[in-house]
């Protein structure tokens, strides 16, 4: 009887993929002996690497002292320079007022192996920061979950990532293997990223150990992308699943740890290219899952509530956690003649993992960002954002045990959340200046002040000033 030959199926594809993209010669072959075109651009008129506007384009002569840049860039190295800093106080509320200063200088690399040595589809990233944090507002003032600035962490050099990654030759798979962050890629809003308190989600830096691997620290895994066309695609990645506390373990980024239980993570990502209105959208939708072992947040190993003074103390273990998460970016309205970021833009991410294992259980987020509206400010924004974490059930739970079994007062959690307005100006190609107000309701989710006992910390109001300079 005759066989039908079937199509294969999608996983099969990427796997046969991914052996490919690992097995591939990297040398390339020589366009003479193949009869094949070399594209690449000649040296003395390299191709200019997609980057972030530059200050570099308003220092004249000075922009490219000897011409190194253009040099390496020729060569197929290219590298950016970013400096942040920041002043931010809380003017009421908290356990502390006052005002700190925050900066964060990072140098960025990226190689093309191709036109370094030939190696067609393969490039390589490593990215260092020196962060000098005079504070700590979060922990110091409100002793909050949700993050105040998104550059604030432990002072001090450390290397972020470090990666190979291998392209197919129809650039629809790419494999990456190094030192890498999930939040560079996955659960991450565009629209979102002008505002200082827009980060790697509470309810996954609160939940996973260590904070998961995400600003400032990273750790060992692999990432495959799987980009059948430009409507859609798929992210699956492992890493090491848990970094190292980044102010004792994992100080400088050097400590490659492999021998904790890992950390999967997948997501799809839905893109409706721009209409004839201009406006475009995306869906993502993820998930992830730790194999490590977690405690539960109410009972012990007997069953007994651990606020119960018959209680062993030692909680209940629960084999791996879990969550799953959508993000949407959505571009509501274009004016006339405005590129792809100008007009009015909205986000929104929301979240949830299990509450008997997890301190948040529910993460929701989103805001409003418009951009190119104000007269003769063609490239300033402005945003509105709102962050809520809610306290999982038996968290809450556990808090109430404590009040019914103790003579002492205890004060029970709920949800923390902060709105955050912003205006970005942008002094020059590469500059900007940012103000920025947040305001912070039942700040640790309503826990008790230590000053005050029995009391829980008021919320307040935080100003801050942030300049971003890009070379």
């Amino acid at each position: 009887m005759r066989r039908i030959a079937r199509r294969p199926t999608a996983p099969s594809r990427i796997v046969a993929a991914v052996c490919a993209l690992l097995s591939a010669d990297p040398a390339r072959a020589d366009p003479v002996e193949t009869g094949a075109v070399d594209d690449r651009p000649a040296q003395s008129a390299p191709l200019e690497p997609d980057r972030p506007p530059s200050i570099q384009t308003s220092l004249g002569a000075f922009g490219d002292p000897g011409g190194l840049r253009s040099l390496l860039a020729a060569r197929g190295i290219d590298y950016n320079l970013l400096y942040t800093n920041e002043v931010l106080g809380n003017v009421s509320g908290g356990v502390r007022r006052g005002a700190i200063h925050a900066g964060k200088f990072e140098t960025a690399v990226t190689v093309d192996f191709d036109r370094l040595a030939g190696w067609t589809g393969w490039s390589g990233f490593a990215n260092v920061f020196q962060i000098h944090d005079t504070g700590g507002l979060r922990d110091r003032s409100f002793q909050r979950l949700i993050t105040v600035s998104n550059i604030e962490a432990y002072p001090s050099t450390r290397l972020s990532e470090l990666w190979l990654e291998r392209t197919s030759e129809d650039r629809h798979v790419s494999l990456r293997i190094g030192q890498l962050v999930a939040d560079g890629e996955f659960f991450a809003s565009e629209t979102g990223k002008i505002f200082l308190s827009n980060d790697w989600p509470t309810i996954t830096g609160a939940n996973l150990p260590s904070g998961g691997p995400a600003y400032p620290i990273s750790t060992p895994g692999m990432r495959l992308r799987w980009t059948p066309d430009a409507s859609v695609c798929g992210l699956l990645a492992i890493f090491n699943g848990d970094p190292g506390d980044q102010a004792s373990v994992n100080r400088t980024g050097l400590n490659f740890r492999l021998n904790d239980a890992p950390l999967l993570m997948g997501e799809i990502q839905f893109r409706a290219t721009p209409g004839s209105d201009g406006l475009g959208r995306t869906l993502k939708l993820g998930g992830y899952r730790h194999f490590g072992r977690f405690e539960d947040v109410r009972y012990d190993r007997t069953g007994l509530p651990l606020a119960n003074p018959r209680s062993s103390g030692v909680a209940h273990r629960h084999a791996g956690t879990s969550g799953a998460y959508a993000v949407m970016d959505a571009h509501l309205y274009r004016p006339a003649g405005g590129d792809e970021v100008d007009g009015i833009s909205a986000y929104a991410r929301l979240s949830t993992s299990p509450s008997d294992r997890n301190l948040i259980d529910l993460w929701a987020d989103g805001g409003i960002v418009v951009t190119g509206m104000v007269p003769g400010r063609p490239r300033d924004a402005f945003g509105l954002s709102f962050i809520y974490a809610r306290i999982g059930a038996n968290a809450r739970r556990f808090d109430l045990g404590r009040i019914s079994f103790s003579t002492e007062f205890h004060v029970p959690r709920s949800y923390e959340a902060t709105i955050e307005a912003t205006y970005l100006f942008a002094v020059a190609p590469g500059w900007t200046i940012q103000p920025d107000i947040q305001y912070i309701f039942n700040p640790g989710g309503g826990t008790s002040d230590p000053l005050r006992p029995g009391q829980r910390i008021n919320g307040g109001a935080v100003f801050g000033l942030r300049s971003t300079l890009t070379y």
